[in-house]
């Protein structure tokens, strides 16, 4: 096979003519056509571009024939525009897929040669499975800890992981288990052992499986390494062990292989993603050649400035070469940080913004509003609703269609049914959500179940919102409030505002971009605090979202979370040094409410209770006014209850505050 300096006059010059257009370092990484190739893309530099370009090269110099090409991506969408973008070029036969659907292709032709038969069915409902083992396993679940469990599953799979290893390598990845790792084990292996009772195979078998016939049955690895001799992977950054595998089976020791990535955009190690491969790969192929795009053609340079700064914050990370985008647009706004007192506040200032930019004639379709949660969605789905702002839900279910939030709101209707105190409300939604087992202030562990929690607490906050609005409303009033909002954000909406979590926005783009809810405990979230890489990838998350922006930026967070609660959020620790102080950074001063004075005895009991309190919160990782209120307290330091019963005619104290520190708050006031 010739070099492509040798076949640059094949074709009529379509070789060379492939090639113009593109920068100097695209250049470079289309015209590597041979061994080991690593190109290093940051956010906006034309990934898809050069890849596309550098196939069509080989194939136009004659180095590729098309159909021993293999592309593998990670989305269907992804492998669509690959292929899209070849046939553009005039280049047809190239395989661009998902590694599912390659996998799935090989295996069903070497089904009867490998596993003695026809393809096996492969698993359509995994919770199901994942049910039938847990119960054999005698576990109370919910679909929420059931995704959760498959979600592990999962996990174990992609790094190779077996149930007898389980344990000890989610301690090792520090895994928040949503049982514990024994019991996420055995129905690991129950879940494994029903597939083979079935005779099935899931999305995870179809790599492995694939990989093992390669690894061994030589006329299988023969046959298929003589089909494909070019590999290109895009997204390399996002492979995990499982995928190496299989890309290792295909290649077979050759080095004709070029993988795409940037590791400041790795944010899916959670599910196994591995960004060593990427880092490591100059490492692996000493002789391969590396390639950095820089120049950003997505943002203007004032985004790309922001962009760099934060990720230059990072830790240093061992392996290839850190990228540092290059602006190449005309210059723009310089983004804005924005403090508000409270979630509504911030919520409704971005929903106003969205409806200017409208109004000035920009598509709503090229707005965004990006949040590190699910969760935070809700606000933003009413704020926009409220200005009359269509909007789409990317990566999710609206709030009010989410299954937990259907059910609890089933729940409020029949307990309104009943009847209810006026002025009672928040204790009542506390109580009702109370009965489908959740635990306020205690968000349990796995993602499902978190997401679940966060749901229902976005109702309990909801409700409290309005109590400060409303102090009169009752729970039949706050039920219909709630089939309005519903209603309300069912309109059709075709073109409308994105809003899509951090992580679903990956691989998009928007002229203006709004990213919400920047404070200490959502982005780094809470639970990322005990790991420094995780804090890294929440890091690296928000350059993500930041790199999302073409021309204008807008980074905000709230001090309080409802109106009228103490405005004492931190702000998110990566606006350090990139937020400005003074009038860019407008703050609102906070209420100052009179100190509590108490005299004697009762200034004795309002101190010790004051103890109590920071303790608990502490404990919880709560503001304290989340317990209970200075004037509460106060009330209780007042009136010395001796009783459960004295202790909750007092103001404040509903039910479930009662049953939750009622003995601990008598034993304080005893002393």
């Amino acid at each position: 096979m010739g070099t492509p300096g040798a076949l640059r006059t094949t074709a009529d010059g379509g070789a060379e003519a492939i090639l113009a257009g593109l920068d100097e370092e695209q250049r470079s990484a289309a015209a590597a056509v041979q061994g080991p190739v690593c190109i290093l893309a940051g956010a906006g530099t034309g990934k898809t571009r050069t890849i596309t370009h550098r196939i069509a090269y080989g194939v136009h110099t004659g180095v590729y024939v098309p159909e021993q090409v293999l592309a593998v991506t990670f989305t269907a969408r992804a492998a669509g525009e690959l292929r899209g973008r070849l046939s553009a070029l005039g280049v047809g036969g190239v395989q661009a897929r998902t590694f599912h659907a390659a996998a799935m292709r090989q295996l069903r032709y070497f089904a009867p040669r490998v596993l003695g038969g026809p393809m096996p069915e492969l698993v359509e409902n995994k919770l199901r499975v994942v049910a039938a083992a847990a119960s054999r396993s005698r576990l109370t679940t919910d679909r929420a800890s059931l995704r959760d469990l498959a979600s592990e599953i999962e996990w174990a799979k992609t790094t190779l992981a077996t149930p007898e290893d389980y344990p000890a390598r989610a301690a090792a990845a520090q895994r928040e288990v949503p049982f514990d790792a024994a019991t996420v084990a055995a129905v690991y292996a129950g879940y494994e052992s029903a597939k083979q009772r079935d005779g099935a195979l899931d999305f995870e078998d179809l790599l492995l499986v694939t990989a093992y016939a390669l690894e061994e049955h030589r006329d299988v690895a023969r046959e298929v390494r003589g089909q494909y001799r070019h590999f290109v992977v895009d997204e390399y950054q996002d492979v995990n062990p499982l995928q190496q595998r299989l890309l290792d089976a295909w290649l077979g020791g050759r080095a004709e292989i070029c993988v795409v990535g940037d590791p400041n955009q790795t944010i899916y190690s959670f599910t196994g993603a591995d960004p060593d491969h990427l880092l490591g790969f100059a490492d692996r192929y000493p002789d391969a050649e590396v390639v950095k795009l820089e120049r950003d053609y997505r943002s203007t340079p004032q985004v790309v400035a922001l962009a760099n700064k934060l990720i230059g914050q990072a830790p240093r990370r061992k392996g290839l070469p850190g990228l540092r985008l290059l602006g190449q647009r005309t210059p723009g706004a310089e983004p804005r940080f924005v403090e508000h007192p409270d979630e509504p506040a911030e919520a409704a200032a971005v929903a106003a913004a969205c409806r200017a930019l409208v109004d000035g004639g920009l598509p709503a379709s090229e707005i965004a509003v990006l949040f590190r949660i699910n969760a935070q969605s809700q606000v933003y789905e009413a704020a926009l609703t409220d200005v009359g702002v269509p909007y789409v839900l990317k990566g999710g279910e609206r709030f009010f269609e989410r299954p937990e939030v259907r059910d609890a709101v089933q729940l409020l209707r029949g307990a309104a049914a009943g009847g209810n105190e006026p002025g009672a409300l928040v204790p009542s939604v506390r109580d009702v959500l109370a009965a489908t087992g959740w635990v306020e202030h205690r968000p349990p562990p796995g993602g499902a179940a978190r997401d679940r929690w966060q749901s229902l607490a976005a109702l309990v906050d909801l409700a409290v919102d309005m109590v400060s609005e409303e102090p009169a409303l009752d729970l039949a009033g706050f039920v219909a409030h709630l089939a309005e909002r519903a209603n309300a954000q069912h309109a059709p909406t075709v073109q409308g505002v994105t809003l899509a979590s951090m992580h679903a926005a990956k691989g998009l783009e928007w002229d203006a971009v709004f990213v919400v809810g920047l404070v200490d405990g959502v982005l780094p979230i809470a639970q990322s605090h005990s790991r420094p890489d995780a804090v890294e990838e929440e890091r690296r998350l928000l350059y993500v979202a930041v790199t999302r922006a073409r021309e204008q930026l807008t980074l905000s967070w709230s001090l309080a979370r409802a109106p009228g609660g103490r405005r004492t959020r931190p702000r998110s620790r990566f606006l350090d040094g990139l937020a400005p102080d003074g009038a860019a950074r407008p703050r609102t001063t906070p209420t100052k409410r009179p100190p509590v004075v108490l005299d004697g005895a009762a200034g004795e009991r309002f101190e010790r209770l004051r103890a109590w309190r920071a303790q608990t919160a502490a404990t919880a990782s709560v503001p304290a006014y989340v317990v209970f209120s200075d004037a509460t307290l106060q009330a209780i330091a007042e009136t010395r209850p001796s009783t459960l019963q004295e202790l909750s005619g007092l103001p404040g104290i509903g039910s479930r505050k009662l049953d939750m520190y009622g003995a601990e708050v008598l034993a304080a006031v005893a002393g």
